[in-house]
């Protein structure tokens, strides 16, 4: 999860960013009132205008679109002179060290300035007996990518430590406060961020799969299993399994499941790699990969796409959702703010310069689509074809 700083509301609605595949057969679309139009909408966003055609129909509720910046990705990003000074600075260790521990310093206090207890959270994790998780869930077979072993999110160890674990959902609420600043509460954020996520994935599944319905989900990159909770809450009827390949955070992810009440189908957590899962092929309807391709290196990033297409039945959907390129909040962040970012996201640079929507053509996937969920986050949704 990329550290990003405070920004101001531009809308509470979302709609489709350009990006979309051309001639896919998804012809009726959602408006973001969940209002079923018989008609395919075009809209383009920028930061002057939107242009949406409606030829033929009328009464077509328009929404007002997050705001997109004008370039394709911040220019602190990617083989840009901005981006080569930045990374020369990170690179100097005496400075990566007070950098890396003033991120660190910024989230925690930006996320108690909003009402998240981070320390308290954090605290009552590493005293618990979440320990005990640890055994239960660990895969001892795991062989750990050379990418994984790097630090990152300011921790010497990245996911493969209890405190990165014990911190993570603190963390998660931090980062949804920070995409809607001008939210009233916590609760209200996430109806905005997780509850166009979950809508952006409902519209596509009912447009492009034939009316498939979803039994079988799996979110790779669970963490400690915010997002595989809100999965297993939206789709109550499915089986929820969670991938991760830190075990300490699953740990956390089990121990706090065992602590809700049983649902219908309790969540199964699985610790594997989301590259080479070594589950078996075309088994779930729904796989999404949430806040987590930001961390990976662009090689793993292609192979995180290839997985879950092969894991995914025919008319099943992918869904993933992360940084957005052509946020206009991202785009225009301070040099301050994007230098602590970088320097606690080490493949920051390979998401922003990978395009993800031809990475998933590439791998088989069509009606590949593109929604700018929040100010901050797309989320891209493509299907397997019949």
């Amino acid at each position: 999860m990329a550290f990003c700083a405070n920004a101001k509301l531009s809308s509470l609605w979302f709609v489709p960013s350009a990006s979309s595949t051309p001639g896919n057969d998804c012809s009726k679309t959602r408006n973001s009132r969940g209002m079923r139009n018989n008609v395919s909408v075009s809209v383009r966003t920028s930061l002057s205008s939107t242009e949406v055609s409606t030829a033929g129909v009328e009464n077509v509720p328009t929404a007002v679109p997050y705001e997109e910046g004008q370039l394709e990705r911040p220019r602190w990003t990617g083989e840009t002179p901005l981006s080569r000074l930045v990374c020369a600075l990170i690179s100097f260790k005496p400075l990566y060290s007070i950098l890396k521990l003033g991120a660190r310093q910024v989230l925690i206090s930006t996320a108690e300035k909003t009402n998240i207890p981070w320390r308290e959270m954090t605290k009552e994790i590493l005293e618990s007996e979440v320990y005990k998780e640890l055994d239960e869930v660990q895969n001892p077979a795991i062989l750990y990518p050379d990418y994984y072993l790097n630090p990152f999110h300011a921790y010497d160890e990245g996911n493969l430590s209890w405190l990165a674990a014990a911190e993570a959902e603190a963390a998660t609420m931090s980062m949804v406060r920070r995409a809607i600043p001008d939210a009233s509460s916590l609760d209200e954020a996430n109806q905005i961020v997780r509850g166009n996520w979950l809508d952006a994935i409902g519209q596509h599944h009912q447009q492009c799969s034939r009316n498939t319905m979803i039994k079988d989900i799996l979110d790779i990159g669970c963490s400690v299993g915010v997002s595989t909770r809100y999965l297993a809450t939206k789709y109550p009827s499915a089986k929820v399994t969670g991938l991760d390949l830190s075990p300490y955070f699953l740990a956390v992810a089990q121990f706090k499941e065992k602590k809700r009440p049983t649902g219908k189908n309790p969540i199964n957590w699985i610790h594997a790699n989301g590259e080479d899962t070594g589950l078996p092929a075309k088994s779930f309807d729904l796989v999404s990969i949430a806040y987590v391709l930001h961390e990976c290196p662009a090689t793993a990033i292609v192979n995180l796409v290839k997985e879950a297409f092969r894991l995914l039945r025919p008319g099943g959907t992918f869904a993933v959702t992360d940084n957005s390129p052509k946020s206009k909040i991202l785009q225009e962040l301070s040099p301050v703010l994007f230098t602590l970012m970088k320097s606690t996201e080490p493949f920051l640079d390979e998401y922003y310069l990978l395009d993800l929507e031809s990475t998933m053509r590439e791998a088989g996937f069509v009606n590949v689509q593109t929604i700018l969920t929040d100010p901050r986050h797309r989320t891209v949704t493509g299907s397997v074809p019949y």
